[in-house]
């Protein structure tokens, strides 16, 4: 509710606006006579339309806001003969419950002139005693609030306060006073660029400007606060005569702040399962806002405990705008001596030195010679942990001369670190699973042999995701009569079990060929088909088996039996690689119905000529059609077929990049070559 009625007894102007545009509804004699353009009805937007009242309309709308009280200049009309005044005033915004009718966002708007002041008795001299107790009222105003209403030099130089002193705001500011001192040399290097900026846009009328920088606090070491700063400038004949501002301390409010905007980068991490991404998003998150550079080394421990050797690899980096690039890291990249204390006491640590210049002995050379020319001036090591051991350590570094953090931005980057520990936890053991499984998969890919009349390669590439455990293999085994046997499989799944039933079933496949003698590849499969259906848990399985004999004109036969795979490529000398559909159209896959019968397809193979084999992983891609997918690996088999490459060159042309496998990829290759160990 508001007493209108004893606001007309008291010195302050003040008003009552209400709605969205901010209609004037009731003012008291006070306000009438101070801002005389407003008249009782109009609405802010039409009343307040010269620039120097532009701040008053930008007060109104933020009314409520944790804003700190502006500051504006108010037009006077000139008295007869004379030039026209501009009186400074403080503005106050409420948002209140008017008295009476029933409209609403209503705001109590109170206005008060207030005289600047410089320092000493001799300049209250020139103020009236009325100004004076105006000034006195407000004084008490603000002395509520931590913060301090200043007034500035047109040339940014000296500074003087109004109300309060800066040295008793934020744990005292550093205020550079005397010949060649800038108030910006007061503002943290990092602020500069963006602060200056703003403070530009300020001075051409375009903006007020309103931020929070951090502030250098006065003493030894240096420190820096953040603070909130609001200043419009004071204009005289369309030039600045002065500045007039607030600063208010802001740290807990930009820690409350960036906390919340760095967790929400962060979070999506939450559900990842690849490390290398967990660590990129971390270290993106970070940089600049807490440090200018950022690594983190996942740790490698040694068997031998007793060497106190530490290894590490680097995971992932974040560098901010002309930071050096950190060199490459070889896989036996020691830490020095600090990491490996911060390690074993899973304690943030951090040092600080002049710029460019470690202390030495406490980190790798490495780390030292990219310090000095990163100009770097600190460096904090902080330790992820997980079950009580450090699973990776991250390396944060002041650079180009900047200063060291302040301790509110180290705990920042110790509480967005921890953030993903979970994730990290969850992803190393996938990680450990995966590893696991692979040892397994490859213990089982055996070593394509030597071939007669003809050459062999094979490949195994794995997903690029932590969380994809395949069941794929290939297997080249030599019958008892000299034929050659092939096969290919998936198990459907992606953990550790798919990798178990893996070897399972090429381990039967291997022993069945080996024993079939005249009977074919489909028998070989029916048989498969039979024993795993009884004593595997597979689900499902795909699989090619094809047998290779050597005939005359140095050909070989080829007979296959295809169960549910995808088709092998025939890669003729000259012409176009073609998928061979017809001669083996796959039947069932294994494991799906008892008794299924099996087929069997029959080419030759001419010398030169090549059959691919390969799993799904090979051609499979989110939103392409398969059948699109197996004609773009025909073209790039041609292209590669046509570089001269040899079979195991083709076989690595074809394998993506590291990080864009989707699943896992198994693939061999056959070429008839009567150049390779002639056949007698």
């Amino acid at each position: 509710m508001v007493d209108f009625e004893g606001l007309e007894q008291a010195a302050v102007a003040a008003a009552l606006v209400t709605g969205p545009t901010h209609r004037l509804t009731r003012c008291t004699p006070r306000f009438r006579d101070l801002i005389s353009v407003w008249r009782p009805g109009q609405e802010a937007g039409i009343a307040l339309a010269g620039p120097e009242l532009r701040p008053l309309l930008r007060a109104l709308d933020l009314a409520g806001s944790d804003r700190p009280t502006p500051l504006i200049t108010v037009p006077q009309p000139p008295w007869p003969g004379g030039r026209p005044e501009q009186v400074l005033c403080a503005v106050s915004c409420t948002p209140v419950d008017p008295s009476e009718g029933d409209a609403d966002g209503s705001v109590l708007l109170l206005v008060t002139p207030v005289q600047p002041k410089s320092s000493g008795a001799a300049a209250r001299q020139h103020v009236t005693a009325d100004r004076a107790e105006d000034l006195a009222r407000y004084e008490a105003l603000l002395s509520a609030v931590p913060q301090v209403v200043w007034r500035m030099t047109a040339d940014q130089g000296e500074t003087f306060t109004l109300v309060g002193r800066l040295g008793e705001t934020g744990g005292g500011l550093w205020n550079p006073t005397g010949p060649g001192f800038s108030w910006m040399d007061a503002v943290h290097p990092k602020d500069h660029e963006v602060f200056a900026a703003q403070w530009a846009a300020t001075a051409r009328g375009d903006a007020l400007l309103d931020a929070v920088v951090r502030i250098r606090q006065d003493g030894e070491p240096v420190r820096y606060r953040h603070m909130r700063i609001v200043t419009v400038p004071v204009l005289r004949d369309g030039a600045v005569a002065e500045w007039i501002g607030t600063v208010a301390d802001a740290e807990d409010q930009w820690k409350v702040r960036t906390r919340d905007r760095l967790l929400e980068r962060v979070s999506a991490v939450s559900s990842s399962d690849n490390l290398s991404r967990v660590f990129a998003t971390t270290a993106a998150a970070v940089v600049p806002d807490l440090t200018d550079a950022l690594a983190i080394f996942q740790l490698r421990y040694p068997d031998d405990a007793g060497t106190g050797v530490l290894y590490a690899s680097r995971v992932r980096t974040a560098l901010a705008k002309g930071v050096a690039l950190l060199g490459p890291i070889s896989e036996d990249f020691a830490l020095g001596a600090l990491s490996r204390e911060t390690i074993y006491r899973r304690k943030t640590q951090m040092i600080t030195f002049p710029p460019g210049r470690p202390p030495e002995g406490l980190v790798s050379d490495a780390s030292a010679a990219w310090m000095a020319r990163a100009q770097a001036t600190s460096l904090a090591l902080i330790p992820i942990v997980i079950d009580g051991r450090t699973a990776a350590l991250a390396a944060a570094s002041s650079c180009l001369g900047n200063p060291p953090p302040a301790q509110i931005e180290l705990g920042l980057l110790e509480e967005v670190l921890r953030s993903v520990e979970e994730p990290l936890r969850r992803t190393l053991e996938l990680q450990s699973l995966r590893n696991t499984a692979l040892t397994l998969q490859r213990s089982f890919l055996v070593t394509p042999p030597q071939i007669r009349g003809g050459e062999l390669a094979a490949a195994y590439h794995p997903a690029s995701t932590t969380a994809e455990i395949g069941g794929d293999w290939y297997d080249a085994t030599l019958l008892p009569d000299g034929a050659l046997a092939l096969s290919i499989g998936d198990v459907a799944g992606h953990d550790l079990q798919a990798a178990t039933e893996m070897t399972k079933t090429s381990s039967m496949l291997r022993a069945l060929a080996y024993t079939a003698g005249t009977d074919g590849p489909a028998h070989t499969l029916s048989q498969l088909d039979h024993v795993t259906q009884g004593v595997s848990t597979a689900a499902l399985v795909t699989a090619m088996h094809a047998v290779l004999r050597p005939t005359t004109g140095h050909r070989w036969q080829v007979t296959l039996s295809n169960a549910g795979h995808p088709p092998p490529l025939l890669i003729p000398t000259t012409g176009h690689p073609r998928h061979l559909t017809g001669a083996a159209a796959p039947d069932l896959p294994l494991c799906v119905t008892p008794g299924a019968a099996r087929h069997e397809g029959q080419f030759d193979l001419r010398d030169g000529e090549t059959l691919l084999l390969y799993t799904d992983g090979l051609v499979e891609r989110r939103g392409t059609d398969i059948s699109e997918s197996m004609d773009q690996l025909a073209h790039r088999v041609a292209a590669l077929r046509s570089s001269d490459h040899s079979l195991a060159a083709l076989l690595q042309g074809l394998l993506p990049t590291a990080g864009e496998a989707v699943d896992d990829i198994a693939v061999i290759a056959f070429r008839a070559d009567r150049t390779r160990h002639p056949m007698a």
